[in-house]
């Protein structure tokens, strides 16, 4: 049994494709093939049931690969503690960052991380919390930027700040004339949400509940039309008329906009969110996750509270 067969094992678990499996792994089909059919006759057992079109892993196969990823895991911590001593801060950072926070928190983190570790390749992958917490729990990724109250017994999270909410409304609305908007305020008003994947949709309708009621029925057609668009496209929405959102504070305005579309605060408490950063349990490198909590102070993101 070696770690290249259970690196095979695993991906093919994960792709449910041989060909596709043996991509991943950067060898040939029938090399991959090969050491599967080795480790299942070490092992005296069958991983997979294969078919022309499909590729089922057997409930046997299930618990021996989740196994196989601990090993794997562990052999990587190995080799991250040996370049943890000689490096603290490595030479590579992965870092995972949702959707909602990505676009403008990275630039101005990227510019922080130059000063404390200039030597750091920073590679990041924007995507949505299930999917960045899967790669995290995998050690495809380092770390990931998401919100809470997202939990995981096999990972750590370290809150970062706390992030009010903003109202996005159509210049001329009504409730633009406010200095500020309660969240019964929006009853009845047509919603713009983002799609159902997005933790921050969850997150607004915790704080405004009738956002995922709306009373006309064409404004539920609507929210459906938007279900998969990104805030951005919502704001273009609202400046037409379409209806009203709920934007991050840290969310610029487009300057194109700006005239067309006004911004208000919430009156208090203001609902928000807490950013923080999650990483794996027996991380070999705190030193880098202490870098990376210290840059995004440094980014000096406005209208938020930083935690301690």
């Amino acid at each position: 049994m070696t770690l290249t067969e259970l690196r095979y094992v695993v991906a093919v678990a994960r792709h449910r494709h041989f060909g596709k499996a043996a991509e991943a792994c950067f060898v040939s089909q029938p090399t991959l093939s090969v050491g599967v059919r080795k480790l299942e006759e070490e092992l005296g057992v069958r991983l997979f049931e294969r078919s022309r079109s499909d590729v089922l892993v057997t409930p046997v196969g299930e618990a021996l690969v989740a196994q196989a990823e601990e090993v794997l895991h562990a052999a990587e911590q190995l080799k991250a503690m040996a370049e943890a001593a000689q490096d603290p801060l490595g030479r590579r950072l992965v870092l995972g960052v949702i959707f909602t926070i990505g676009p403008y928190l990275v630039p101005r983190l990227i510019r922080a991380l130059k000063t404390r570790a200039p030597d750091l390749s920073l590679i990041v992958k924007e995507d949505y919390t299930d999917a960045l917490a899967e790669q995290l729990r995998r050690g495809e990724i380092d770390a990931a930027i998401m919100s809470l109250p997202f939990r995981d017994a096999r990972l750590i999270s370290r809150p970062l700040y706390d992030e009010p909410f903003q109202v996005a409304l159509p210049a001329d609305h009504r409730l633009a004339a406010h200095e500020a908007i309660a969240p019964s305020d929006l009853d009845g008003e047509t919603m713009l949400l983002l799609g159902a994947r997005n933790c921050f949709r969850d997150q607004v309708i915790e704080a405004c509940p009738a956002c995922a009621e709306p009373s006309r029925r064409d404004a539920t057609d609507l929210q459906q039309t938007l279900e998969s668009s990104s805030l951005n496209t919502i704001c273009q929405m609202v400046a037409t008329g379409a209806g009203v959102t709920v934007l991050p504070s840290t969310m610029p305005m487009h300057e194109d906009l700006s005239a067309l579309v006004t911004l208000r605060p919430f009156t208090e408490p203001a609902p928000s969110r807490t950013v923080a950063l999650f990483y794996r349990r027996g991380f070999a490198r705190p030193e880098l996750i202490n870098c990376i909590a210290g840059a995004v102070r440094d980014a000096d993101l406005d209208q938020v509270r930083y935690i301690d």
